[in-house]
């Protein structure tokens, strides 16, 4: 039976050009050739199977080969080149300090180089992990690193630069590797595939590409692994059951269950993907970088930040134009939370569950912080509005809500606080457009007058939904609310500080205070209680007063370098 070679050994590169996803540090190697400024030593660097050995070994054969072509390319036939092809080349050193690390191995290697090559024109010197080397080794490497013969070349590969001592390093030219892309990746395995006789699916090459993080090497043995699973035909479906991995669909149907509120359906997916033998923070992460994928999708030019096939990325650009970003943003909060919170959940299913509930009731608490009970509800038709007047606005009114009472002419309604109203180009508002506008087709808006006891009763509930966050909820409940004129009502805080915060959250708040005090015209006005010198200071240019007031030379010193104060 014919010995089977594994694709990482079979394929792996053996010119510059076929080097995949290092173009910078191949171009520049063959530059260096060309013009003849070779360093006398070279580290490379970088996570592990994304090609240093390979490119430390093309670099040894190139230099050494006698007729290279013009674009620098080993020829593959001087006997340079063919005993390097058959691992017999007396040029060629490969050490490995994982096994070899002791002072001994290196004193060996230091007398070995004094021997100039046999045959061409260098001895190559190839060190792979480097750092596994004792501190006596590369104390003992250090001379002849720095100052080795001409025809002495070093070539050291590392995947832990950090650990390197300096002293190593200043002799050195540094390359730093990068992980491969996932097209690379998927592209070298789609012409490997091609080379094998396999038929792969696009979708399936890039999931072992997505599953190799960036190591090449890790990606071909995932392909010899499917192909020996599945035979020739390589698919999507082959690849998800052979690596464990959740499918996309399982994300798809996942969204589409939450985005439409739809409970019943949430519990019974994430049951089944548990029941499938999958772990809950294993989901967590995928859904993260599913919702994170419908985000990349909301703008043409990040698109291209999505690593998938071109099935699946359609599949994403549809999901994605259904979904708004606010949602899109919450969920992400909320599962990121979660992701945080999982390993010390006790009951980690109903954490799990638990946060996926709270993704239902996102579109519920974004209009209104708090779900309304609405009862015998009826939907009122679409308000119609002239072109480039007002955005359609569909309603959702109770009729046990209507009040004959409530009901006001158009012309009261537009000039509610809080509503817009048409006006023209010089400001004024147009009578030819408001008389277009039947007055049947607004809904009417609630005015209920609300007392002192019932205003600070509702402001308990809006400090309890920060009760999460002490200084916010110190900063509501310090103080009581104050109703005025027009329904605005006063609220007053220590520092500027306490009111940039309340002032973020008046899209939060404000619809909050008008749904519980039914009150559409609610306004919220935040201002600063004044404070007697003696307070403590907030800001920093009350900060550096105080300090000025007890050390004079301070303020002297300021004025002097002229210094500003950093807010």
């Amino acid at each position: 039976m014919e010995n089977f070679i594994v694709s990482a050994r079979k394929y792996r590169p053996q010119t510059f050009d076929m080097v995949v996803g290092q173009k910078s540090i191949t171009n520049t190697l063959k530059n260096a050739i060309k013009s003849n400024h070779l360093a006398q030593a070279f580290l490379f660097c970088g996570p592990r199977g994304i090609g240093k050995t390979t490119c430390a070994r093309i670099l040894a054969k190139t230099i050494n080969c006698k007729n290279l072509s013009d674009s620098l390319e080993p020829c593959d036939e001087c006997e340079s080149c063919v005993s390097f092809n058959r691992s017999a080349s007396f040029n060629i050193h490969e050490l490995d300090a994982a096994s070899n690390n002791s002072v001994e191995d290196i004193r060996n290697l230091v007398e070995r180089v004094r021997i100039p090559p046999q045959v061409g024109k260098y001895k190559v010197y190839i060190i792979d992990e480097v750092h596994m080397l004792s501190p006596a080794a590369f104390n003992a490497f250090l001379k002849t690193l720095e100052e080795p013969p001409a025809y002495a070349k070093f070539i050291l590969a590392t995947t832990e630069k950090h650990k390197i001592i300096p002293t190593i390093l200043s002799r050195c030219q540094i390359y730093d590797f990068k992980r491969i892309t996932v097209e690379d990746i998927a592209g070298h395995l789609a012409y490997v595939a091609e080379q094998e006789s396999v038929t792969a699916e696009s979708d399936a090459l890039h999931v072992i590409a997505q599953k190799s993080d960036g190591a090449l090497r890790d990606a071909l043995s995932i392909f010899d692994q499917i192909v020996s699973f599945g035979g020739k035909n390589l698919t999507y479906k082959n690849v998800i059951e052979n690596l464990n991995v959740l499918d996309y669909d399982f994300y798809f149907r996942m969204v589409d269950a939450i985005s439409s509120g739809n409970i019943k359906e949430t519990l019974l997916l994430i049951n089944e993907i548990i029941d499938n033998g999958f772990d809950g923070q294993h989901f967590i992460i995928g859904f993260g970088e599913h919702l994170r994928n419908l985000l990349v999708c909301k703008d043409p030019g990040t698109i291209k930040l999505l690593e998938v096939g071109k099935n699946i990325k359609s599949k994403y650009q549809q999901q994605s134009d259904s979904s708004t970003v606010e949602f899109l943003l919450n969920a992400l909060t909320i599962n990121n939370k979660c992701d945080i919170d999982y390993k010390s959940s006790n009951n980690k299913k109903l954490h799990l569950e638990l946060a996926l509930l709270q993704m239902c009731n996102i579109k519920t608490k974004y209009s209104g912080m708090q779900a309304p009970v609405i009862s015998n509800v009826k939907e009122s038709p679409v308000t119609s509005y002239p072109s480039g007047s007002r955005t359609q606005v569909k309603s959702f009114v109770s009729d046990s809500e209507k009040k004959p009472e409530d009901k006001r002419p158009v012309k009261d309604v537009m000039k509610t606080p809080g509503t817009i109203s048409i006006k023209t180009a010089n400001g004024k508002e147009s009578k030819e457009e408001l008389k277009e506008i039947p007055s049947e087709k607004y809904e009417e808006q609630p005015v209920d007058d609300f007392n002192h006891e019932q205003l600070e009763k509702v402001w308990k509930e809006v400090a309890y939904k920060y009760e999460s966050d002490k200084d916010l909820y110190t900063t509501f409940t310090k103080r009581k609310p104050e109703k005025a004129d027009g329904f605005v009502i006063h609220f007053t805080v220590d520092n500027p500080i306490q009111k940039k915060k309340l002032e973020d959250l008046r899209i939060e708040i404000i619809p909050f205070l008008k749904d519980k005090l039914n009150n559409n015209s609610v306004q919220l006005n935040v201002t600063v209680a004044k404070r007697a010198s003696k307070d403590k200071p907030y800001t920093p240019q009350e900060k550096f007063n105080k300090m000025a007031e007890k050390n004079p030379a301070l303020r002297k010193m300021k004025d002097q370098l002229g210094l500003d104060i950093d807010f």
